[in-house]
């Protein structure tokens, strides 16, 4: 399986493999978790209604994304990403007591939700921001490809698996297998090491100003990040509550809707391996029109497709979602500085989590009212909607240079240059050669120039043709 895993130095590293192996392990976790959570939820009586209402708890934390974009910026981001397993870990384990015994009250499944959505909060941000600090700027295409590839990978084995979990010994055994399989990627996140961004004087209000003022100096940011709001919204009534109802209703339960949605993920295989080898000349442009993808399984769903059909539908949008994330992640990574990079993340994402709530709120009632086919059909027409205005706007931004506010970073060649220098001066002292002493000094002179330079030319932009 590996094999598709392409390319696979990331994963060789030894710094940064722990980080790929987490996400393989706590992935399938999530997979397991998707069908537990809403097949456990209605099992214990509460239907589409009470669904919505653990959704929307689940969903409420997403409103301290930005808290955890600053956060992500000022610790070590492995640690983030170690509590936020941790969290979700300990949600899904109390999750499965619930589902076992079948006497859960809703206020205990909100709260419960409430806390795994905490740590989906950290590590939603973070994971962007951890990928440049472990690699270089020409590598991160390559990691992001791959984190995309171990998540589909993970998703895969945890959906494929739980259909048959959850209609055979039930949803508590998913949850349970979730919780510890979170646990167990906070362990392997233990062997990474990162380096900490926190500012001298760290000040919260002033660090959240400094990451908005990042997030809306690129005109296309903004606009990818107001699409990315109504693609999601349009997402989450479609895998969260239309499609499981409309699963549910006769049209193939559980097991069929695995298959639905692990044959997203098998095609995200692929999206992500086009991902880490194509760079076209417009990134944004592309990415940008790439969600139209996620409409055409919905219109499917509208129409009373078979569910076989919707599982080979899903292999499209699944393909088009993996090669969205690598151009997009990868634009962000090399545009900001990695000071700020998380924050910069946590503004793109905090607009679309925000309307979670609402949406899950007011899917379920929605559902209830005109069905789950008329309300996938109304997701795919604002897909394709927001795709469309999306791509107007940014054909028409004329090109112009991207200019960043990227920081030096104190990286590897920085440090290499500074300490031959402090090695050739210390020589210099021991042999009392006042003439070599001078050289070294115009020797760092120079090597600082050319660490400034190479600066200067990572700061230009790779996405100045879809302008600013």
């Amino acid at each position: 399986m590996f094999r598709f895993l392409s390319p696979l130095s990331p994963l060789k590293d030894p710094e940064t493999a722990p980080l790929f192996i987490a996400r393989l392990v706590s992935s399938a976790g999530a997979g397991f978790g998707q069908l537990a959570l809403a097949w456990g939820v209605m099992q214990l009586g509460y239907g589409a209604g009470g669904l919505a209402i653990v959704l929307a708890c689940n969903s409420v934390p997403a409103l301290l994304i930005i808290v955890t974009g600053v956060a992500g910026d000022r610790f070590q981001r492995h640690r983030v990403l170690i509590i936020a397993e941790l969290a979700t870990s300990i949600a899904w384990l109390v999750f499965a007591v619930c589902f076992w015994t079948e006497k859960a009250t809703l206020p205990l499944l909100c709260a419960l939700a409430t806390l795994s959505g905490i740590g989906t909060a950290m590590f939603l941000p973070t994971i962007r921001g951890i990928v440049a600090d472990l690699l270089s700027e020409n590598g991160r295409r390559a990691g992001n490809a791959l984190i995309k590839q171990t998540d589909s990978i993970g998703l895969l084995i945890g959906l494929s698996s739980s259909g048959m979990v959850v209609s055979t010994v039930g949803p508590g055994w998913a949850a349970s297998t979730r919780g510890v399989l979170c646990a167990v990627g906070a362990l392997v996140l233990c062997r990474l090491r990162t380096p900490s961004w926190r500012s001298a004087n760290p000040n919260f209000l002033r660090e959240l100003r400094a990451g908005w003022r990042e997030f809306t100096s690129h005109r296309w940011v903004w606009i990818m990040t107001l699409q990315y709001t109504a693609v999601i919204v349009a997402m989450i009534c479609y895998t969260d509550i239309a499609g499981p109802i409309y699963m549910n209703d006769g049209h193939g339960g559980a097991r069929a809707w695995g298959i639905v949605t692990a044959c997203e993920y098998i095609g995200a295989l692929a999206g992500a391996l086009i991902g880490s080898r194509w760079k076209p000349a417009r990134p944004v442009l592309i990415a940008a029109a790439l969600p139209a993808a996620g409409a055409i399984p919905m219109f499917l769903m509208g129409v009373q497709a078979p569910w076989a059909v919707l599982a080979a539908a899903a292999l499209i949008p699944g393909v088009g979602a993996a090669l969205y994330y690598v151009l997009w992640t990868t634009a962000l990574q090399n545009t900001f500085a990695p000071e700020v990079l998380v924050r910069v993340n946590s503004w793109n994402i905090i607009a679309s989590y925000v309307l979670m709530p609402v949406t899950v709120l007011t899917a379920g009632p929605l559902v209830k009212g005109i069905g789950a086919e008329a309300t996938v059909l109304a997701a795919a027409a604002l897909t394709v909607v927001a795709v469309a205005c999306s791509l107007l706007i940014l054909r028409s931004t004329p090109a112009a240079p991207a200019v960043t506010r990227k920081t030096v970073r104190k990286g590897p060649d920085a440090y290499v240059i500074g300490q031959a220098v402090q090695l050739q001066s210390a020589s210099a002292r021991r042999l009392g050669a006042d003439s070599r002493q001078a050289s070294v000094t115009s020797s760092a002179t120079s090597s600082g120039s050319t660490v400034a330079s190479l600066t200067s030319t990572q700061a230009r932009s790779p996405l100045a043709q879809d302008g600013e």
